[in-house]
């Protein structure tokens, strides 16, 4: 069935686009050509994502504007547990991470605004991997040294660590601490 499009309206707030329109029923069957006077649809419409930032996702928008930097939290996992525990153990521990480091910095100007009603739908996460023990020690101690807030998880009663998670930060601010090291597969 044929559609005509009323009109387009766009809005951008932070790092959402938001298209508004409404359609109706023309009185034409299916198949039937729509009037010169009709709205037409882009070819593709362009939905922000969690892997697609909104000023990628919609290329019209004005080159004058910068996007605000967006909040990520970045989660590294052990490759050589990736490869030996079952993957829910694995990812339960980055669950742990995660949740504990936005807890412990609940009160913080980027939680509150990552955690926010209007983010919470459209958080932004990186999943890395490193080799092992010794490599996510070693990340651990450069992120201390940078200021940058995480949480180290260290699986009890075993007493070892399994992975880390920041707490939400502008992705300007922490992704050259994780640019070395390779999506999460």
């Amino acid at each position: 069935m044929a559609c005509v499009v009323a009109p387009l309206r766009c809005t951008s707030s932070h790092s959402h686009l938001t298209l508004s329109f409404s359609l109706s029923k023309p009185p034409i069957g299916f198949g039937a050509k729509l009037s010169s006077n009709a709205a037409v649809l882009p070819s593709r419409l362009v939905r922000n994502s969690m892997s697609q930032p909104a000023a990628e996702a919609n290329s019209d928008t004005s080159k004058s504007e910068t996007p605000p930097d967006v909040l990520v939290q970045y989660v590294v996992l052990r490759r050589d547990l990736i490869d030996t525990w079952p993957t829910g153990s694995v990812v339960t521990q980055g669950c742990h991470a995660s949740v504990s480091a936005i807890w412990s910095h609940k009160d913080d100007p980027h939680t509150l605004q990552y955690c926010s009603p209007e983010n919470i739908d459209s958080m932004h996460k990186v999943t890395l991997e490193v080799k092992g023990e010794p490599q996510i020690l070693n990340l651990s101690e450069k992120l201390t040294a940078g200021g940058i807030a995480h949480k180290l998880w260290i699986e009890q009663p075993e007493n070892y660590p399994t992975c880390l998670a920041t707490k939400p930060y502008p992705k300007s601010v922490v992704s050259a601490y994780f640019k070395k090291l390779k999506l999460c597969k």
